[in-house]
This record gives structure tokens, C-alpha cells and sequence, in this order.
């Protein structure tokens, strides 16, 4: 495993050091294209090939779990009491148009699976913690990530735009952005250019709407089972035997941050480690990423995020003008 593994970690750590000097960028979007051009240069043969698999799979999926480490139980009920009505609407209309559009255009089962939860959620952990789950390949998971990265960029760009305009207060930018601005970094971004007062209730409102990564994740999982034949008998234990194991990590490791036993310090090093796990197993699908397979998929799958993200802002704003958030 170990030559693989260096090499993505390697490349990790050269995109964390550019997400350093970059934030708007992050880690992700660096590791997967290096990843990409390293494959283009030098296709991974022979000895490293292991490792890079081990490092695409099992560190992604811990990845996942240290990610449970940023909520608490205390934190999820207060947000999420306001926030749900608007971040269940934006994420069924997501998961449903998903569906129905993407299968319309003609757009492949397990791209615009991921397409849909990385838009509809949280970026690329969403896509991170699906991809083991529907078995998707490296270079659906590169491009997926890349789409809903993109229009992550032109979101920071345009909604403090739209908050303005709509006479939003910090709180419900906060809300608006962490809604429907899938990536940290980009959620950041988006409600600092809008005003300081808005960052921490959109982070907040950001780290909840993760969760939804818990059912959505299950709901794949049974219908994977089904899919494959496995769903004779479908039982509860038989249920469990299908969620992934991260899973009920992340929900672990969600209840022991809200004893308040994990420091506000070891937290911001879990949170750390957790992003470079990510970066790794990005790497590592970048390296494995095969280009034509891009190719062949075309643009369709950028039309449908491009589609997805402008539902998913326009439902939370119609669902915000609904519960009073906003008024026009």
C-alpha cells in the first residue's frame, strides 16, 4: 500500500499548501487536478496502484467520519429547528430534478447520483460519502466534484449580489448561503463578502444541512441492495448490514463532540486532518481518473449542475420568502 499511498499524500500536500494561499479554492479542487495532470503525464502503473486504490476508498471513507467531529447534538437542534423547512424543499427539489432532468438529458445512473447529492448537500463530502456506496468510478467522482465546484465559485460571486438587492440581514444571508452554497470554503467566502455579522450562522446552518449526507446515504444503500438482488427479506438487521460503516462513524463521532469531551482545539485539528484525509483520497481519484471516459460524458452533466444550482437557489429563496425569512 505504502508507495500509492505516499504518492497521494505527496500530492496532498501540495494542494493543501496551495488552499493555504488560496482559501476560495480549498484543498479538494487542487488535489483532484494534480492528480489528473500527474495521470495525464504518467499513467499510475505497477507498484503504486494498491495504494492509490486504498487511498480513494478506506481514506476517503474515514475522511467522512472525522467530518462528525465539527457538529453537536445541542447545535443541530437549535439550527436546525429554523433551517429545515428550507433545507429539506432545496434538497428534495435537487434529489428530484436530479432524477428526472438528468435521466432526460440522457446523463449516466451514477454521475448525476452525485451531481445531485454534491449540489443538494454539501459539495464534495456529500460526493465523498455517496461515491462507495453506488460504486462509482474515479472519473465520475472527478467531474462531479469539479461541476458543483464550479458553480460554487460563481455562487460567491453572485449572492451577496442577490442579498443586497433583496434587503437580506446577516442572519437571512446566512441562512441563503448556507443553504445553498454546498463547499465550507465557498459558504466562507460568500457570507464574507456579504458581511462579517452573516459567517457564523451560515457555517452553522452549513455543518447541519452535512447530516442530510446520514439519510440520503441509507436511502442509496437500500436501493443499491435492491438493485443488486440483495433485498429478499429486507430486515431491519439486514438494512443495517447495508449502511456503510463510516456512517455510523461520523454519527459517533457527532455524539461524542456534543458531550463537550473534544476540546475547541483538538476539534480544529480533527477538522484539519479530516480535510487532508479528503485532499488524499481526491489525489488518489485524480490519479486513477481516465480522461477519455470524460470526454465520452460530454457536457450534459455541467448543464445539469448548472441546472440543479439554480433550483436550489431559487427554492430557498421561495421557501424563505414562505416562512418569513425575507420579504419582497
Amino acid at each position: 500500500m505504502l508507495p500509492g499511498l505516499l504518492c497521494a499524500v505527496a500530492i496532498a500536500a501540495v494542494a493543501t499548501v496551495i488552499g493555504r494561499f488560496v482559501p476560495l479554492v480549498g484543498s479538494a479542487i487542487p488535489a483532484v487536478v494534480i492528480g489528473v495532470a500527474v495521470a495525464v503525464i504518467r499513467k499510475p502503473r505497477g507498484r503504486v496502484l494498491p495504494g492509490i486504490g486504498y487511498s480513494g476508498k478506506f481514506v476517503l471513507q474515514c475522511a467522512v467520519v472525522l467530518l462528525g467531529s465539527q457538529l453537536s447534538l445541542k447545535s443541530i437542534v437549535e439550527v436546525g429547528a429554523e433551517s429545515l423547512p428550507v433545507m429539506l424543499s432545496s434538497l428534495a427539489v435537487c434529489l428530484v430534478a436530479a432524477w428526472l432532468i438528468g435521466r432526460w438529458m440522457g446523463v449516466e445512473r451514477d454521475i448525476r447520483t452525485l451531481i445531485g447529492v454534491g449540489t443538494g448537500i454539501c459539495g464534495a463530502s456529500a460526493i465523498a460519502a455517496v461515491s462507495p456506496i453506488v460504486k462509482a468510478k474515479s472519473h465520475d467522482i472527478s467531474y462531479a466534484i469539479s461541476t458543483v465546484f464550479l458553480f460554487n465559485i460563481l455562487a460567491v460571486i453572485v449572492f451577496p449580489i442577490i442579498g443586497h438587492a433583496l434587503g437580506m440581514t446577516p442572519h437571512a444571508f446566512g441562512l441563503f448561503a448556507g443553504t445553498a452554497v454546498n463547499d465550507t470554503s465557498s459558504v466562507v467566502a460568500a457570507a464574507s463578502v456579504f458581511s462579517n455579522a452573516a459567517l457564523g450562522f451560515a457555517i452553522v446552518v452549513k455543518l447541519v444541512r452535512t447530516l442530510m449526507i446520514i439519510p440520503i446515504s441509507v436511502t442509496l444503500a437500500i436501493t443499491e441492495g435492491r438493485r443488486n438482488g440483495d433485498d429478499e427479506h429486507l430486515t431491519p438487521r439486514r438494512v443495517l448490514a447495508l449502511i456503510p460503516w463510516f456512517l455510523f462513524g461520523f454519527v459517533i463521532m457527532a455524539g461524542i463532540a456534543s458531550t463537550g469531551i473534544i476540546s475547541p482545539q483538538a476539534s480544529t485539528v480533527l477538522t484539519e486532518v479530516s480535510v487532508f484525509l479528503v485532499a488524499t483520497a481526491l489525489a488518489a481519484i485524480g490519479l486513477s481518473t481516465d480522461l477519455r471516459a470524460i470526454r465520452t460524458a460530454g457536457l450534459k452533466p455541467l448543464l445539469l449542475g448548472a441546472i440543479l444550482s439554480g433550483l436550489v437557489a431559487l427554492t430557498t429563496l421561495g421557501t424563505m420568502l414562505l416562512t418569513g425569512h425575507i420579504s419582497l
